[in-house]
């Protein structure tokens, strides 16, 4: 056991030499902005109710608005990715964020502050896709532990930037919690411009892959020259999606992922809460609570990324949800804050499976329409998934608050039985 947890250390910090590195870095530091930016409205959410004279319900609408543009924005993205390449859409992702930001610190009616939020929620989703296919392009061999990485900076955000943010807004002014962000993005989209492949040398303009393409996939060229334009390449690359998505790899690791997300949903949207009206704990222990549950899957995300590349989905899967599983269960019957402290690191898990899902489905789908395959995919189980929280909150407010950790259990404990159905052996597309 101990020697398994060094090759995987070992794994990680082998990166640090890698020239490729440079990709790396400037991919998770897009998305330390793009995620923990998002984490940054419920930080400002009292502040916005202040400014603008909105109920809590309205807040929420505004979260709601945040997420479900989000979910929404996945298919797009993947789509543009697999036509114009990464590069193009992540420089664009992000750009399009910090002035779609400034936006928001300049609204002046509330109906302006949700065009704009929705716009933000938009914007960030174009980053949710590419991210994993460039990665996977670049590194074809150690995709789960590159990912995990860049996955960790996200929580890296979740973690720092909302307390920073509440910290301007208590400060000065709650626009300054967004202000703050807008020059990272400009310096984030200069990195993800000077060190991602040109189309031509990694994902190429129009055919969005490198020359590894599937051979099976329909050729673009191809239909161009039959005859067909655009519409036999749109036909052909609907049918090759379809094809994809109904392979039994990705059936069972979709409905894991699903699964397993409906959990998270649940967890991540109640948990402080749960801690103030049921434990008791003051309201800043309750957010330090959770931004420790966050900065846990600093670790846990790269962690679980290496243990996939040496192992596989069918055996690291089973163990994070196990975890997961139990940790979730537990919650109700601890009471004090050693105890709740000490669950804190067992519930992370929740923060690690999404690596070994998002490596696995990357890597199973044909590398022309891996794009859009993960596009529909993300759309779907995110959609899914942000109905979770509409029935946590009607059974909280029904007296059964501990019951939402117990289904939540339950949920991660059928995502870990999916995983007998796995196939043996790397995902192929």
């Amino acid at each position: 056991m101990i020697s398994r947890v060094r090759r995987i250390a070992a794994g990680v910090d082998g990166l640090r030499d890698d020239p490729r590195t440079p990709v790396l870095v400037a991919v998770a530091g897009g998305w330390f902005l793009s995620l923990g930016v998002r984490l940054v409205y419920p930080a400002v959410i009292p502040h916005l109710r202040t400014a603008y004279g909105i109920s809590l319900s309205t807040a929420g609408l505004l979260l709601t608005v945040l997420w479900l543009a989000y979910a929404v924005g996945q298919l797009p993205g993947g789509v543009l990715s697999d036509r114009f390449g990464e590069r193009a859409v992540l420089v664009a992702s992000t750009l399009v964020s910090g002035a779609v930001l400034g936006l928001v610190v300049v609204a002046g009616v509330v109906e302006l502050l949700f065009a704009a939020t929705a716009l933000f929620g938009l914007s960030t989703a174009l980053y949710g896709v590419s991210r994993f296919t460039i990665l996977s392009a670049v590194y074809p061999d150690n995709d789960g532990t590159a990912i995990g990485v860049t996955m960790a900076a996200g929580d890296l955000g979740n973690t720092l930037l909302p307390p920073f943010a509440g910290f301007l807004a208590v400060t000065f002014a709650w626009q300054f919690g967004f202000a703050f962000a807008i020059p990272g993005f400009l310096l984030a989209a200069v990195g993800l411009f000077a060190t991602l492949p040109k189309p031509n040398g990694g994902a190429g303009e129009g055919d969005a892959d490198p020359p590894s393409a599937d051979p099976s996939a329909p050729s673009a060229d191809t239909a161009s020259t039959a005859g067909g334009g655009s519409l036999q390449r749109a036909v052909g690359t609907a049918r090759t999606v379809a094809d994809a998505l109904r392979t039994r790899p990705v059936i069972v690791v979709t409905t894991i992922q699903t699964l397993a997300y409906c959990a998270w949903q649940a967890f991540t949207g109640f948990y402080p809460t749960y801690l103030i009206d049921v434990k008791g704990l003051a309201p800043t222990t309750a957010t330090l609570l959770f931004g420790g549950f966050f900065a846990m899957g600093v670790a846990v995300k790269p962690v679980t990324g290496r243990a996939y590349d040496l192992y596989g989905a069918r055996r690291t899967l089973p163990l994070v949800l196990a975890v997961a599983t139990v940790s979730l269960a537990v919650l109700p019957s601890v009471g004090s804050l050693p105890g709740l402290s000490v669950l804190t690191l067992g519930l992370s898990a929740l923060l690690g499976y999404s690596t070994a899902t998002l490596s696995y489905l990357t890597s199973a789908l044909p590398s022309t329409v891996r794009g859009s395959g993960l596009g529909v995919l993300r759309t779907g189980y995110m959609g899914i998934g942000a109905g979770s929280p509409v029935v946590a909150g009607a059974l909280a407010d029904a007296g059964f608050f501990d019951e939402v950790f117990l289904l939540s259990s339950a949920l991660a404990l059928a995502a870990a039985g999916c995983c007998l159905f796995l196939p043996r052996g790397a995902p192929r597309p």
